[in-house]
């Protein structure tokens, strides 16, 4: 392959694993799905390749719906056992974030929520809300009609508005939000935890991985119960994490999150919803399969000063 037809790939790519990340909720599988473009991107006829980023959007698009819609797919999936692969502030992955529907797209509340849409409605929705295309693209990109298009994305737009819990909030006030709550987690006042959270707060976490399901709490009482638990130190603790952990308060997927850290490496993250200055959903991800990439960046990354330093 010429260097002409790299460079034009190279220069799709970072647009490409962005779309792929958005419809797989996971940083791994979209640059394996990248990886596959380009295998046939080096093999295609692109002599009769009127458009590149056309034609490399498509095959994105279908590897990334095969994917869904794979037996193995729809059983990790099932029953919304699955949360997504958590990105830091500044990961390219994230991709465009100029408006609030790009910016809500890849937040991990409404990626999780995404799990409920068909494959056709997610990838509907993606391309409409998150890269502005119009519906007679997407029609070609999907091969269904435009009319179809514009069911799919009607779908999944009120699906996604109706089951949101969150508003989008600045970062200083978010971040100023989050320390209140973990200051009170860390503390054991949990009367200061349920003050703090909304009416109909949620919580979901994997149970540092091995729980077999995930875990959910659904009323204001059993949430600050959850995260006063979560966040008490014990010996066990300690040793499931391999030391004493450190905490910082980053973005992650746009979102204010708790990191918590041990030797330098990522061992979980919970991202925060928040919504008239409360806590309205948390989500709570410590698979080590999941934090692979979170950790990548990581070691780039030059976090602000921990809020607990000596758990």
């Amino acid at each position: 392959m010429d260097s002409t037809a790299i460079d034009r790939f190279e220069a799709n790519r970072s647009r490409l694993a962005s779309l792929a990340y958005r419809l797989l909720g996971s940083a791994a599988d979209a640059e394996d799905a990248v990886q596959d473009v380009f295998l046939r991107w080096q093999t295609a006829d692109r002599e009769h390749v009127e458009v590149p980023e056309a034609w490399l959007t498509k095959v994105v698009t279908h590897l990334c719906l095969d994917r869904l819609r794979s037996a193995q797919a729809r059983h990790e999936r099932a029953a919304g056992d699955w949360l997504p692969e958590p990105l830091l502030e500044g990961d390219p992955m994230l991709g465009p974030a100029e408006t609030f529907e790009q910016r809500e797209s890849v937040s991990v509340a409404v990626l999780t929520l995404m799990e409920r849409l068909s494959p056709l409605e997610r990838a509907a929705y993606v391309l409409r809300e998150a890269f502005s295309y119009p519906h007679a693209e997407i029609a070609q990109i999907l091969d269904i009609t435009e009319s179809a298009s514009q069911q799919h994305v009607h779908r999944a737009r009120r699906r996604v508005t109706a089951e949101r819990r969150g508003d989008e909030v600045d970062p200083v006030s978010a971040r100023r939000i989050v320390e209140e709550f973990f200051a009170a987690a860390a503390s054991g006042r949990t009367e200061r935890l349920v003050a703090m959270l909304t009416a109909d707060a949620t919580a979901v976490s994997d149970g540092y991985g091995l729980a077999s399901r995930l875990l959910r709490y659904t009323t204001r009482e059993r949430v600050a119960s959850y995260v006063r638990a979560g966040f008490k130190p014990t010996p066990q603790k300690r040793r499931l994490a391999g030391g004493t952990l450190v905490f910082h308060v980053a973005l992650v997927n746009g979102s204010p999150a708790v990191i918590a850290v041990t030797n330098d490496r990522i061992v979980g993250a919970v991202a925060f919803e928040v919504r008239d200055g409360k806590v309205a959903a948390l989500h709570g991800i410590a698979a080590a399969d999941r934090l692979v990439h979170l950790n990548r960046t990581w070691q780039q990354h030059k976090p602000d000063a921990p809020v607990l330093s000596a758990w």
